[in-house]
């Protein structure tokens, strides 16, 4: 997966977390408030029904006494109501229509509180035999008590309520689904200027710190962490520059005195009056040249660092290998070969392209056993610039170590051939500046470091 790809898949799921949790929230506080809404209902209405029947039996029950026995008592202006008046021994003395002739029906005792309490009762022979809401109250005279129960249906409040139920299962998740696309909708929204800021950030590396993050116009949380990390930026930008620049003068002021140096010794070797003098002169001669490449490699990472932008014309890659072989065969006496060398036109700099081609010969000479290899050629718009040697070659484990700065293997540390661990440091910062890219290969035996650049259209 590439980095586009893993940044596009990791924005979709903090926005695919972000949507769920809102929509977790958003139906959980949906799903409670629609049953609250339901019991809350059904509470106000059953109150209602216990209201209406407790009314209906204060009033049978102020006629009590002048009721006859077996009559019937009139109920048509509260609906279908069910009343029975019941005397002592439990016979019915009186009721409504729809219970006339029918046995008693309700057999918890009376009230005597001021606000009686109602019970919901079943089986009663009216209707569908539905749930009831009856209430008791006592009536009648000291010598002949008797007990009013008035029952009102719960049937009209279920159907309401079973309809609302209805309403709210169909309704609830439509909602939920609607709020949830204006969720993503707004997150999405919300996220956007977060990915500018961290598309931007990732766009800045360790040689373009000048760059800023744009700063939202909005007041907030998230203009406040642009402008913070533009200070950081900023700071990480004055502390780099301090040091490459510290880097650049301290090697540019070693070069005039490490000149000087070299030039003393290599008089004093060729006019020592001793073996062991002229020894020790060409000793300090070969350090002074080591020290003197250390600094020119110094001084152009300081420059490489700074200013990562080469100059950009056309330049003949051959006409540069076959300089750069020329030069390596007279720093050593293993044989170079160059037969593979083809035509290949690059567009860069040219003075650094021939540090990238030194660099890699003076690595391959010094690990060499018997011969070096270099072959160039151009296919599908490459130019791929090989290297090779037959020495003791490089682990896989360490063929990305080996470009880091200062970077020197175990069999490479000799103080007479080991280098300073900043030339392919060097050829990679310099092919990287020029759009192309260095790896290496195995060569049984030996290595092959291989540069790729975009070669130019003929």
């Amino acid at each position: 997966m590439t980095a586009g790809a893993r940044s596009w898949w990791a924005r979709r799921s903090l926005r695919l977390r972000l949507t769920a949790a809102a929509a977790l929230v958003i139906a959980a506080g949906l799903a409670s408030a629609a049953v609250l809404l339901v019991v809350w209902l059904r509470a106000s209405l059953i109150q209602g029904l216990d209201t209406s029947a407790l009314q209906r039996a204060e009033v049978v029950a102020a006629d009590a006494d002048t009721t006859p026995a077996g009559a019937e008592i009139p109920a048509a202006d509260h609906g279908e109501v069910a009343i029975q008046i019941v005397d002592r021994t439990g016979t019915v003395v009186a009721s409504s229509g729809n219970l006339r002739g029918r046995p008693r029906a309700f057999f918890f005792p009376a009230s005597r509180s001021s606000t009686p309490r109602a019970h919901t009762v079943h089986g009663i022979p009216v209707g569908e035999n539905g749930s009831w809401r009856a209430v008791g109250v006592p009536a009648g005279s000291a010598g002949n008590p008797v007990t009013v129960y008035v029952a009102v249906p719960t049937e009209s409040v279920d159907q309401g309520l079973a309809r609302l139920t209805a309403g709210l299962a169909v309704g609830t998740p439509a909602v939920v689904v609607l709020l949830t696309a204006v969720v993503w909708r707004l997150t999405g929204r919300a996220l956007r200027p977060v990915e500018v800021l961290r598309a931007q950030t990732a766009e800045i590396t360790a040689s373009d710190l000048g760059r800023r993050l744009d700063v939202p116009p909005t007041a907030d949380a998230l203009a406040r962490l642009a402008r913070t990390l533009n200070d950081l930026l900023e700071r990480l930008d004055t502390a780099t520059r301090r040091q490459r620049r510290f880097i650049a003068d301290a090697a540019h002021e070693l070069r005039s005195p490490l000149s000087a140096l070299r030039t003393r010794l290599d008089v004093a070797a060729r006019h020592a009056r001793s073996p062991e003098t002229r020894a020790l002169a060409v000793s300090l001669l070969r350090d002074g040249e080591r020290l003197t490449r250390l600094v020119d490699d110094l001084l152009q990472l300081a420059r490489l660092d700074d200013r990562p932008r080469i100059r950009s014309r056309p330049v003949d890659l051959d006409e540069i290998v076959f300089t750069a072989v020329r030069e390596a065969r007279h720093r050593t006496q293993l044989p170079v070969d160059q037969r593979a060398v083809g035509a290949a036109r690059v567009v860069g700099d040219a003075d650094a392209l021939a540090r990238v081609v030194r660099n890699l010969l003076d690595n391959a000479v010094r690990h060499a056993r018997t011969q070096v290899t270099v072959s160039l050629h151009t296919q599908d718009a490459i130019a791929r610039l090989v290297v090779a040697d037959d020495g003791p070659g490089i682990p896989a484990a360490d063929r990305e170590r080996v470009f880091e700065r200062f970077t020197r293997l175990d069999d490479a540390r000799s103080r007479d051939t080991g280098g300073s661990g900043l030339g392919l440091a060097i050829v990679r910062d310099v092919v990287k500046a020029h759009h192309g890219r260095t790896l290496i290969e195995d060569n049984h035996p030996g290595a092959r470091l291989v540069v790729l650049l975009p070669a130019q259209e003929p």
